[in-house]
This record gives C-alpha cells, structure tokens and sequence, in this order.
C-alpha cells in the first residue's frame, strides 16, 4: 500500500513544517564536516510499522546517508531491538531524527493496538477492519499500520466502495431501491455493503442481492441472530461502539469483520529512540 511517491510527497510537507527555513540548532553547533551513527531502537514491546518510511526521510533529506533497515514492517519485536541504522553528515541525521522517529512512533502505535485486539479475537473466524476515521493526509500510512499490525483496510476512500448507510436510504425511499440504483451506477467489480440497525433491514439488504451486510449497533443477541439469518451467503461486518473489552464477545456472535476507529484513533505512540551507535 505504501507507494514511494506518495510517501516522498509527504515527507515534502513534513520538513517544510518542521525544518522550515533551516535547522538552526545543528547549523550553529555541528561542523559540516562531522559524521555520525546512530541507531533506531525499540524501547519497549512493539509491531513495527513504518520502517521503511522512517528511511525514506533520512535518503529524502541527504540521498548521501546510509540507511540499513535491520527490521520490517509487521515484525513484533522486544525492546532494544534496532530496528534501522544510520550513518553520514551528522548536520543531515539530526534535523530529520525527529520527523523520523515521529512517523515511525506513530505507525508502530497503531500496528501495536491492532496487534493487541488481534490476540484477543484470535480463535474466531473474525477479521479486524479499519474505518475512514484517520487524521487527514496520514490515511494510507495509518490505514497500512493497521494491515501490519495483523488487521485489514476497509475502503480507502468514498471511491473504495459503495456503503449504503442510513441516510442513504431515507433519500432514496428503502434498501431495495439504494441497492438497484447503486448497482446500475457503480463500476462492476465494486462491492456494494448496506448498514443495516435492525433485523427487519438486514432481510431487506438479503432480497437486494447486496455483497456485503454491516450490522450497527446491534446487541450480541441480535448479531448472532443476523449471523443466523444470513446463514453464509454474504460477509457480515459487525461496527458501532465496538471497544477492546467487548470486541472478543461480538467476534463470537459469529460475524466475519470487525469494523473501529479505535486502533487509529485510540492508540498511543510508542516508545523508540535514535541513540549513537
């Protein structure tokens, strides 16, 4: 998911932030000509997410650093594992060690709460899905921190995939006519998902032939008596306040996904450091 053009178009905006008009405090102190090492190690137990992004800032900044990658994305590691070495202009490390390890924290707390709800519904046939709830420009980085934290993405974007939520239906008059218009107009291979609220809409979304039914905010009783319902014939995503305490119980009703926010917006960064090597 990680397209090294989109990436670099990132890391653009995220030294124009930070660097702006240049790094005084390396500029002023460091002579040009000093070199350094550094490595980029866990500090406490972690599921690495981007790695590879975090080299991409330092090539980014001075295509003359040397950049060993000692770890990849999706691997659980202990503390003191490096997870990158870096060597070159000690001016160049410096100012983009905080940008680094930035991205890198926070990627690698996401894949470590979604490893984390991963272990808890381990057992189940049920898949732990993404949301579109990601901070604005970070969603295909945070969205790829989820996969390597053992999760899946839900769409990308609006242009991922056809939802029929609840508001849908109201404009267009009932599920039956949201799913036909939907299929009339939406390209061939997209799948078309309807949220349904009650038991009477997830019959209706079954005779509209929809691919996939999101049950929301339904009891554990009603969900196993949708799991029932549906009996296998189409993927059932189960979401709505789904939290880490309840999410092991939902994953037995029976349902294939598991849809939150939390494991982006929820999870903390994680501890990693650029100490000299």
């Amino acid at each position: 998911m990680l397209d090294l053009y989109l990436v670099n178009r990132l890391i653009d905006l995220w030294f124009a932030e930070d660097i702006g008009h240049g790094d005084i405090t390396s500029l002023t102190m460091i002579d040009a000509a000093a070199t350094a090492t550094f490595a980029m190690n866990a500090r406490q137990p972690i599921a690495v997410a981007g790695i590879e992004v975090a080299a991409a800032c330092f090539r980014r900044y001075d295509p003359d650093v040397k950049v060993t990658v000692t770890s990849k994305d999706g691997d659980r590691v202990a503390p003191k594992t490096t997870l990158l070495k870096i060597s070159g202009k000690a001016r160049s490390l410096l100012t983009v060690e905080r940008t680094a390890l930035n991205i890198v924290q926070h990627l690698s707390g996401i894949a470590t709460e979604t490893a984390r709800w991963m272990d808890v519904i381990k057992g189940t046939k049920a898949k732990l899905i993404d949301t579109r709830k990601t901070t604005p420009g970070l969603r295909a980085l945070q969205k790829h921190a989820v996969i390597c934290g053992g999760g899946a993405s839900h769409r990308l974007g609006l242009d991922s995939g056809v939802l029929i939520k609840d508001n849908h239906i109201a404009v267009c008059g009932s599920i039956a006519k949201a799913v036909e218009r939907a299929r009339a107009g939406a390209p061939l291979l997209v799948k078309i998902e309807v949220e349904c609220d009650r038991l009477e809409q997830v019959k209706e979304a079954l005779a509209a032939k929809a691919d996939v039914i999101m049950i929301d905010n339904m009891s554990l009783e009603d969900m196993r008596a949708a799991v029932k319902l549906v009996d296998g014939r189409i993927p059932i995503e189960a979401s709505g306040g789904v939290k880490f305490e309840t999410v092991r119980a939902i994953a037995e009703t029976g349902v294939d996904f598991i849809s939150s926010s939390k494991m982006i917006q929820g999870s903390p960064a994680v501890d990693i450091g650029l100490d000299e090597a």
